[in-house]
C-alpha cells in the first residue's frame, strides 16, 4: 500500500525551463561581473543555450548538485576559490522565480487528505529548496525537505530517500519517488521504491522509460496514475 511520496524538486515540482531557463542568463551574467566572453564560457561550461534560455538536455547542471556546477564554473574563474562561487550560485539560486509545475497547494493538500507522507529529496541546496517552497507556500506541506547538503547525500545515492522512510517508519515498498531525471528514478530504485516519472524537466519518455514504473505528462496526473490505483493509501489524513 501506498503511506509517501518523495519528489524532486526541480522539473517535478516545478517545470524546470520555466524556472531556470528565465534565471540561466540573469545568474552567469552576474557570475560573470558582467564580462561578455566570460558568460559564454559559462555558460557552455554548464550546457546553457544563451539564444534560447534554455539548458540543453545535456546539461551537467540539471542533476548536479550546486558545488559540482560551481566547480564547472570555477575552471573559468581562476582568480575566485570554490567557495566564493558557490556562496554566489546558491545566493543567486535561492533569488529564482519559481514555476509550479501545477497549482502546488491544492495538490499537495489533497495528497495530504489521502494520508500521505510527503517529502522533497534534491540534488539543490536544503535552504534553496526551503525558499523555493516557501514562496509558493507549500512548504509547511512537506513532512521533510532535503538538499544536497542535509547530510545524507545527493542523489543517484538514496541516502535521502532512506531518510524520509527512517524518519517516518515507513518501508521503501510503500513510497513512491517521483522525479524527472534518471538520477532520481535511480535513486529511487535503489531504495526499493516504486518510480514514477514526470515530463517537466528536460528529459523525454525514452530516456526515463526504463527507470521508471510509469511516466506522467506532470505531477498532477498522480491521483490518476496506475501507481495510485494500485497502491491505495491505507493511513488516516495527516
Amino acid at each position: 500500500m501506498l503511506a509517501g511520496v518523495i519528489f524532486d524538486k526541480d522539473g517535478t515540482l516545478f517545470d524546470f525551463q520555466r524556472t531556470w531557463g528565465a534565471w540561466g542568463e540573469k545568474a552567469l551574467w552576474q557570475l560573470s561581473g558582467e564580462d561578455e566572453t566570460l558568460c559564454q564560457k559559462l555558460a557552455d561550461a554548464v550546457g546553457f543555450d544563451r539564444l534560447l534560455s534554455r539548458f540543453r538536455p545535456d546539461s551537467p547542471a540539471i542533476a548536479g548538485t550546486n558545488t559540482e556546477t560551481a566547480l564547472l564554473l570555477k575552471a573559468h574563474m581562476p582568480d575566485r576559490t570554490e567557495e566564493e562561487v558557490l556562496f554566489q550560485l546558491n545566493a543567486l539560486a535561492r533569488e529564482a522565480t519559481v514555476a509550479e509545475a501545477v497549482p502546488l497547494t491544492p495538490f499537495l493538500t489533497e495528497l495530504r487528505n489521502h494520508g500521505l507522507r510527503l517529502g522533497v529529496a534534491t540534488n539543490d541546496s536544503e535552504e534553496a529548496a526551503r525558499a523555493h517552497l516557501s514562496v509558493t507556500g507549500a512548504f509547511e506541506l512537506f513532512h521533510h525537505v532535503f538538499g544536497y547538503d542535509s547530510g545524507y547525500g545527493a542523489k543517484p545515492d538514496p541516502g535521502m530517500l532512506l531518510a524520509f522512510c527512517d524518519l517516518e517508519g515507513l518501508e521503501p515498498s510503500e513510497v513512491a519517488m517521483v522525479g524527472d531525471s534518471i538520477h532520481d528514478l535511480q535513486a529511487g530504485r535503489e531504495a526499493g521504491m516504486t518510480t514514477i516519472g514526470v515530463l517537466t524537466g528536460v528529459a523525454s519518455v525514452t530516456d526515463l522509460s526504463s527507470h521508471a514504473d510509469e511516466i506522467l505528462p506532470n505531477i498532477g496526473h498522480l491521483l490518476a496514475s496506475e501507481t495510485f490505483a494500485a497502491m491505495r493509501p491505507r493511513r488516516a489524513p495527516a
